[in-house]
Order: C-alpha cells, then structure tokens, then sequence
C-alpha cells in the first residue's frame, strides 16, 4: 500500500502520544494498538510493511518502542521517527515517574497489592489478542503455521531468543526455497 498523503509530525506525535499512554501491557499488547491505529484505523502503511517493521523491532531493544519508530520513519523519515518515539515515550515516563513515586510512598497498603497481582489477567489477554489478531492476516498455509508453532515452541520452552528465531526462520526460509525450486 503506497502512502496517500504526507502525514504531518503534529499527526504522527498525538497518535504515538495517545499510544503510549494507553497502550498498557508492555512489548505485544502494545504492538497490538499500534497495528490496529496505524494500519487498519489510519491506514498509514498495510500489514505487510506493519509486520517487517515489528520483525526489525525485535532485533534490538523495546520492540514496541522499536516498532512505533518504524512508523514514523516509514512515514517521515528521521524526523518522524524521532517524533514518534518520543511521543511514544514521554506518557510512558511520566506516568511511571508519579507511579514509581506513588509505589515508594504507599506500597505496604494491601490494596495497592491487590491492584497490582488483578492486571496480570488482563495483560495476559490482550497479549493473547494481538497474537491472534496478526496471526489471521501474517500466518498462511501449513508452513506459515508450522513456523508460528514452532517459533513459539523455541520461545516459549527453550528460552531461545527472537534474533535467534528469526535467524533460524530466515535459515529455513532459504532452504526451503532451494529445495522446492530444485524439487519443482
């Protein structure tokens, strides 16, 4: 999908602002707000180029922080990357500044602790949410599963990590390749 119209940084800042600061959960949950506002509600770049971009964001760092700075830079180079992830970042920093203070100066009350262990449900399902959701339009054919599965499986049971997984997968990508072009 080629961009209709430039986006403007002011644009670009209060999307990633208001992302960052609902955006709740952490790496995948916040992936997931990201795609929905920035593929499917504004349409800025289509699943597949949402999708390379998450696949960079895993080879270094945040992720999620990662992957809003693709956007932005997909849709403004270095400047818009630079505002996106600051927009990003700065209700995030904010918030966490006051929480921090909040935690340090109340965290023996039984009430904040019981907050606290209620969200773990719920960032548990939105990540559940978010894996389901990109599976429906990234994952195709019995290949494309098999590889979902499997990267799961190496994550999830041998602590392998994503630029591990992501070599092997690109690996077998290959392979597969040469084998089905001689093989055809």
């Amino acid at each position: 999908m080629k961009r209709k119209q430039r986006v403007s940084l002011w644009e670009i800042s209060k999307t990633f602002a208001y992302i960052g600061l609902t955006g709740f959960g952490g790496g995948m949950a916040i992936v997931s707000v990201t795609e929905r506002y920035c593929v499917q509600k504004k349409q800025w770049l289509s699943q597949q180029e949402f999708m390379h971009g998450l696949v960079f964001g895993q080879i270094l760092g945040p992720f999620s922080l990662n992957t809003c700075t693709f956007v932005g830079y997909y849709l403004r180079g270095i400047t818009g990357g630079v505002v996106a992830a600051v927009a990003f970042i700065a209700p995030s920093f904010c918030l966490v500044t006051l929480l921090a203070w909040l935690y340090f100066k109340f965290h023996e009350l039984p009430q904040l602790q019981s907050a606290l262990r209620g969200t773990n449900p719920v960032v548990i399902g939105l990540i559940l949410v978010a894996a389901l959701g990109m599976s429906k339009t990234s994952v195709k054919g019995a290949n494309g599963w098999a590889l979902a599965l499997l990267a799961f499986a190496a994550s999830a049971f041998f602590g392998l990590n994503a630029l591990t997984i992501l070599v092997l997968a690109g690996l077998w990508a290959v392979a597969r390749s040469f084998y089905l072009r001689e093989h055809a």
